[in-house]
């Protein structure tokens, strides 16, 4: 009966463990800008915490971060932080996160801030995902599904540097205030119900897009730019095996990018990163899916790697099939 018992448990964990059940996600987060950054994490109200909330990422460098495949949370970078000498406070011109230490502990950004939100395995068995600078902009930031299958399976972010061409109301400047740092939203600079989409415009009929917000959307057409700016701006993958690669300041100067099939050019009429990506053709809808930064080994190896999951998926199956009609009773 035990020896039985176990060996059912043991065939049990081995499914739902490939089936993808108990599995997870990796969020690779890479600096490309030309300063150090510090990326922060938070959970979405009733998920657990990420192994940290917050580090430091120099020039050029990269870090990991796994997450079980069940997670909901949004990430961003903080810039220009530095630690009291005399406190040991440590505090951040943007994007801070006002826990006094460099992991934000439950603690959210301060706007404004890019912020990439993630929901992952949600309604359908996909991830949802966006870009947002509806709580303002900071830095550039692009993310990237790796992996992942879905019309809508695509890179987002908002990979324009705004900070210069932020109109003097919305501009946040450096500490010794010679340029901008970051760009307010019209919400947070002057706070109205309009703006705010509250009150009286806490709908999608009456919260509709400002001059400001589309100022952001005019730059950024795939990111978030008021709080009712869905359509185009979720995106989803197959919740299965999908990893993200998320990009601060992933290609400075570029700008002008479009969306949904559209050329995705910069200022001066040359391919921007997007154009870049390797791609791979979706017969069945004619349309682009952008995989990241990887080469044509690595998308093959994907394919492959995603049918030997299939395929040892359906093997555990008939094992314990093949089990439970040899042993019906416990």
């Amino acid at each position: 009966m035990d020896r039985l018992t176990l060996s059912f448990s043991f065939l049990l964990t081995l499914h739902l463990s490939i089936s993808g059940i108990i599995s997870t996600a990796t969020f690779t987060f890479l600096n490309k800008c030309d300063y150090t950054v510090w990326p922060a994490i938070l959970s979405n109200a009733g998920f657990a915490s990420l192994s940290t909330t917050g580090f430091v990422l120099l020039t050029g460098d990269s870090k990991t971060i796994t997450a079980p495949t069940y997670w909901g949370g949004r990430v961003w970078a903080r810039t220009f932080c530095t630690q009291n000498s005399t406190t040991g406070i440590f505090s951040c011109v943007t994007g801070d996160c006002s826990s006094g230490n460099i992991e934000c502990s439950g603690n959210g950004a301060t706007p404004p801030a890019t912020l990439a939100e993630f929901k992952l395995d949600g309604y359908g068995g996909l991830d949802y995902f966006d870009v947002s600078v509806v709580d303002g902009y900071n830095l550039p930031m692009l993310v990237v599904p790796n992996g992942g299958s879905g019309v809508n399976c695509t890179a987002t972010g908002c990979v324009d540097d705004l900070n210069g061409a932020c109109p003097s109301e919305l501009r946040v400047m450096s500490v010794d205030g010679k340029r901008s740092v970051a760009c307010k939203s019209a919400c947070e600079a002057f706070g109205t119900a309009e703006y705010c989409c509250k009150g009286a415009y806490a709908s999608p009929d009456t919260c509709k897009a400002s001059s400001y917000s589309e100022m952001f959307k005019k730059a950024c057409p795939s990111a978030y730019s008021y709080a009712y700016d869905d359509k185009t701006s979720t995106f989803t993958c197959t919740s299965v095996s999908t990893d993200y690669t998320i990009t601060f300041c992933a290609s400075p100067n570029t700008s002008k990018k479009t969306w949904q099939g559209q050329n995705l050019t910069d200022s001066e009429g040359s391919d921007s990163y997007f154009g870049s990506l390797p791609q791979i053709n979706d017969n069945n809808n004619n349309t682009m899916v952008y995989v990241g930064g990887a080469d044509q080994s690595e998308i093959s190896s994907s394919w492959s790697k995603c049918t030997h999951f299939k395929e040892s998926h359906a093997i555990v199956s008939i094992v314990i099939a093949i089990w439970l009609l040899r042993h019906p009773f416990f």
